[in-house]
């Protein structure tokens, strides 16, 4: 974390001018883990995939402000934060019972979730789909894959009809050249958000010792 943070900082320092050196973090991550691009599944593909609506960025940025601001972690992006965080994300409602993220894919996106309620499942090798957890608005769907250009671990599907604000991996790069300061405190607080998540599982699994 601290040579991402340290690259933003040399990237927030460049001249204006100067041509922006390409992402070693987020674009080209899956080519350096080799990953053949037809592997991927953009945001754009399962858009269309799952018919999804777009979403005023008005609405979806009010949506966004609201959550966040209770959110343990994400309220540390203020109002204002969140605005310029609007130029980055994609905005979509969904209809109930569409797969968002599929298990064992690669993906280069993140959701979300601004209303409406998603199940996040691990399918098992017999067929049957083991019920991790159900999200509620303001949380965050596949940031890991985003964030380290791994295979996604369970499959998210709508319960009902959603709204969601997506952010993709060009747009991550869009961000650390044009707004550093933005990106650095999003990822930071991805990192933690991520962080707490594997203490709470590493605790499940020590009780169970």
């Amino acid at each position: 974390m601290k040579g991402l943070l340290g690259l933003l900082r040399l990237k927030s320092k460049a001249v204006p001018d100067q041509e922006p050196q390409d992402s070693i973090l987020f674009t080209t991550a899956f080519a350096g883990q080799g990953v053949e691009p037809d592997l991927l599944v953009p945001w754009e593909a399962r858009a269309v995939e799952v018919d999804a609506k777009r979403l005023s960025p008005s609405r979806g940025t009010k949506l966004l402000q609201a959550l966040w601001a209770k959110d343990k972690f994400m309220h540390h992006l203020d109002a204002e934060a969140i605005g310029r965080l609007e130029h980055f994300l994609d905005f979509a409602s969904v209809a109930g019972n569409r797969d968002l993220i599929r298990q064992d894919e690669y993906g280069n996106f993140m959701v979300v979730l601004l209303s409406g309620s998603i199940a996040i499942d691990r399918l098992q090798p017999w067929g049957a789909r083991l019920r991790l957890a159900e999200a509620v608005p303001g949380e965050i769907l596949g940031e890991m894959s985003l964030l380290d250009s791994g295979i996604r671990f369970s499959v998210c599907t709508t319960l009902n009809d959603c709204e969601v604000a997506v952010l993709s991996v060009q747009a991550m790069d869009d961000m650390v050249r044009t707004d550093p300061a933005l990106a650095a405190n999003l990822i930071a607080l991805l990192a933690r958000k991520l962080s707490l998540r594997l203490r709470v599982v590493s605790a499940r699994l020590s009780d169970q010792k």
